[in-house]
Order: C-alpha cells, then structure tokens, then sequence
C-alpha cells in the first residue's frame, strides 16, 4: 500500500503544502531524540527523513528506532548509499542522482541495495534527485564526485527533471546540498513545478520563514528543512 506516496499526492491535488525535517543520524544521539521530536510533533511538519552523505553503519537503524517510539510522522529514509536501508522506517526515496553522471549514484547504489529492499516492507518511492548550486561544495557533491548544476541554467534543470518523469520517477527533487549558503532560486521552482506534473520537493539552503514561504509559493509541494533546525530548534516555533 503506497501511503505515504499517496498523500503527497493527495496534498499536491489539494494546494496542501507538505514540510519535511531532515535529521542526520551521524548528528543525533539516542538520548536527546525524544525531546527533539517532541518539538517535531508540535511543528507544521507532516513527514520526517532520515539519512545523511555518510553516516556510521547501523547508526540509521538505531536512530529511527528511536524515533519510531515518539512519532506518528512517517519516517522515510534519505539514504546517502545502501549501508542506510533500515526496515524499521515507513519508507524510502529510492535517489537517483539525475544531475550527474556517476554511475555509481545513478544506478550503481540502486541495484546493490534491491536484494535489501525486496525483503523490507519499506514503501519505495522512485525519486529523481538534481543537486543546485548551493554556494559551497557540499557534502553530496564531495561523495558523488559530481558537479551541481549552476542557478543561472534554469533550462538544463528544468530538462534534467522532465528526463526523470519521462523515465518514471514518482518525485523530483531540487536540492542545493546540506550546509548550502544559496538555496535553490524561486524562478527555478516556478519553472520545473510548471513543467512536470509528479510532486516537487525543494531542499536545502532554506533558513527562514520567509525563504519556505518563497518555495511554496514557487511550486513547491514539499520543503526540506535541515541545518536551520539542527542550528536553531526553536525555527518552527517561528512558522
């Protein structure tokens, strides 16, 4: 049953704005995941991703775990590689780095982690992956060995996620890396919201009320907030 998928999809039919905390279990410890997702639960956010670029094996599994012990939220995984798969979750983006042209992340990862996923009950949800110009050099792009695509080259972004539609994702996700100083532009959103018909996510960058109000308004179906409320645990509180 594909739930989670289903209600973004629901949401996107009825202009709902979904939000998302992306919570990194390299930066998490046990201990302090309860109170963090008792600010969680008291927010706007309507999902919670899990994953990181690298992360300790087995560390995933022991933070959503934890996390499962205090939220109703769906937790999917946001995997960096396949050493994140956790059963434990709701489900999973199932990333293909779309922006590059490593295999390693386009397809590579994908078919070493199916003989995990075929006996999970993780809900696989296809999602293309396009990482922007954040203004530094992320952790992504360190790991992927892949060049983000500049701001300026809105037609190749707009291009590389209409590909990842034709080709079947279910999600397409504009990122501009963790920790990035730039997120990704609104006329870039309001380009690729209006030319694909699958749900939008935007990710990264994003520190403000005003900058996920911005995304929303663009075509955004799905913010991602990270860095800001690893900074500040208070942000939501803010929205």
């Amino acid at each position: 049953m594909k739930r989670i998928y289903n209600n973004i999809l629901q949401a996107k039919k009825s202009d709902k704005k979904l939000l998302a905390i992306l919570l990194d279990p390299d930066k998490l410890v046990v201990s302090a995941i309860k109170n963090l997702v008792l600010k969680i639960n008291t927010s706007p956010a309507t999902h919670i991703f899990v994953g990181g670029s690298t992360v300790e094996k087995g560390q995933t599994e022991t933070i959503v775990t934890e996390l499962k012990k205090h939220t109703t939220l769906p937790v999917v995984l946001f995997p960096g590689d396949k050493s994140q798969i956790t059963n434990t979750a709701d489900g999973i983006l199932f990333l293909s780095l779309l922006s590059g042209r490593n295999p390693e992340f386009l397809i590579e990862q994908q078919i070493q982690s199916v003989s995990l996923l075929k006996n999970t009950n993780l809900e696989i949800i296809s999602t293309g992956y396009i990482l922007i110009d954040g203004g530094v050099e992320t952790a992504v792009q360190r790991i992927s060995k892949t060049t983000p695509i500049t701001q300026n080259n809105t037609q190749l972004i707009v291009d590389t996620a209409l590909a990842g539609q034709y080709m079947g994702k279910q999600l397409i996700y504009l990122e501009a890396g963790s920790g990035a100083t730039l997120h990704v532009e609104a006329n870039i959103i309001s380009e690729v919201s209006k030319s694909i018909a699958i749900p939008l996510i935007v990710g990264g960058g994003l520190r403000s009320l005003s900058a996920v109000q911005n995304a929303y308004q663009a075509g955004a179906d799905l913010v991602v907030i990270g860095t800001a409320f690893e900074e500040d645990a208070t942000f939501f509180e803010k929205i």
